[in-house]
């Protein structure tokens, strides 16, 4: 077992109609003028905004107001959201939605008190000292961004994802309705249960040493979530299902599933980056596409938590041959992606990756990984390159 810092402070209120309590917990927070930030679809369908803009109305709360985010969160995007916060003062931002509005309110929140381009910060050129808080109204269950301390930008010059962890930005709180998650289209769905699954992978596979503890928690949540996931797929409006897959993903990213790990993987993270900066994929189609190629690549290095995955996560039984029962239980792993709706290989978008833009990509993660990556493996660029090329082969 290694050494761990584990921090979570973000306050979580759970259940049917929490969003009623909004209100309360922004003044408990003793904010004057919030930012609104939200997307475009099921927030607006749902009749949530209008809700919660009733709400702080009713509350004498001040607020401005940005939608329009998109999956990808856009740089320029968050450029509005810093001029707006900057000239209306603003002192709390409030992300109602998933992923993508949450990891745009905390780019914003870097860049609404820095004096420098918020992009030098995910550019890996300057550190933030303060960032203004940001509270949360979740209604995806996916990136795990309403606990966590992780967002991701794109920027639209050059196509460049980039991710950036510091714990300024968790969340002051967040509010999980799982209901608020029936209006979601069955695809987001199933990305959303993808990326929970790889956020626990990502800490689970790591050569460097593991905690009893720790594995039986990752490994009840990625069984929790295949077997609910599944429910979903035939019973979308299910909400014991959306609820155990909604906590999942909080517990997903929070750190708790990398507590005396030998570092965390993110591999398959990194470079899915650069395949959805450079054709706007969803990030949970994106990493199924890959993460098989991905542990192929990597199995011979990390073969027994392989091995222990697969018996303990998938039930494959011991033949006796580690290699073999680990190789199950990567194909076991990829038949659950085709069960939910999630494409197995990049091939499956229908974009052409050449050699020129297999380069392109893997210098492109190289330098967002400052050359390397991996606690399953050490990857570097020619790795990259080679498990792009075994993502694009059919299957």
């Amino acid at each position: 077992m290694n050494n761990f810092d584990w921090y979570a402070p973000t306050h979580v209120v759970f259940g049917k109609e929490t969003e009623l309590e909004v209100i309360s917990l922004l003044k408990e927070s003793k904010c004057s003028r919030i930012l609104l930030h939200y997307g475009s679809g099921s927030v607006i369908r749902s009749g949530l905004l209008d809700r919660i803009k009733a709400s702080l109305a009713e509350a004498s709360i001040e607020y401005v107001e940005l939608g329009g985010v998109v999956a990808n969160p856009r740089l320029s995007h968050v450029y509005k959201g810093i001029d707006i916060a900057k000239s209306n003062e603003i002192d709390f931002i409030l992300a109602v939605g998933g992923g993508s509005v949450i990891d745009s309110a905390k780019a914003i929140a870097y860049g609404a008190v820095a004096d420098f381009d918020v992009w030098d910060i995910y550019d890996r050129k300057q550190i933030p000292q303060s960032a203004l808080p940001v509270g949360v109204v979740l209604t995806i269950a996916a990136a795990g961004s309403e606990m966590s301390n992780s967002s991701v930008i794109t920027n639209e010059v050059g196509g460049i994802k980039r991710g950036y962890s510091n714990n300024l930005a968790r969340p002051r709180f967040a509010i999980l309705n799982p209901e608020l998650t029936m209006t979601l289209p069955d695809y987001q769905t199933a990305c959303g249960c993808t990326d929970i699954l790889m956020h626990t992978m990502e800490r689970y596979f790591t050569s460097a040493g593991n905690m009893e503890l720790t594995d039986g928690i990752a490994e009840t949540l990625m069984r929790t979530v295949a077997r609910n996931a599944l429910i979903l797929v035939d019973d979308p409006t299910n909400y014991d299902a959306r609820a155990e897959i909604m906590w999942a993903g909080s517990l997903s990213h929070n750190g708790l599933t990398g507590c005396g790990n030998g570092g965390d993987d993110f591999a398959t993270h990194r470079i899915e980056h650069e395949i959805s900066g450079m054709f706007d994929v969803a990030h949970g189609a994106g990493l199924a596409a890959i993460w098989g190629s991905w542990a192929r690549y990597v199995l011979d290095d990390c073969l027994p938590r392989f091995k222990k995955f697969a018996t303990n996560v998938w039930d494959i039984k011991d033949s006796g041959d580690d290699r073999e029962v680990a190789l199950a239980g990567i194909s076991r792993t990829e038949a659950f992606f085709k069960q939910i709706g999630m494409p197995i290989s990049l091939r499956d978008f229908g974009f052409e990756l050449t050699d020129e833009v297999i380069n392109e990509l893997s210098e492109k993660c190289e330098r967002a990984v400052g050359g390397k990556v991996g606690a399953a493996k050490v990857l570097y660029r020619d790795d990259f390159k080679e498990i792009y090329k075994l993502a694009y082969e059919e299957r």
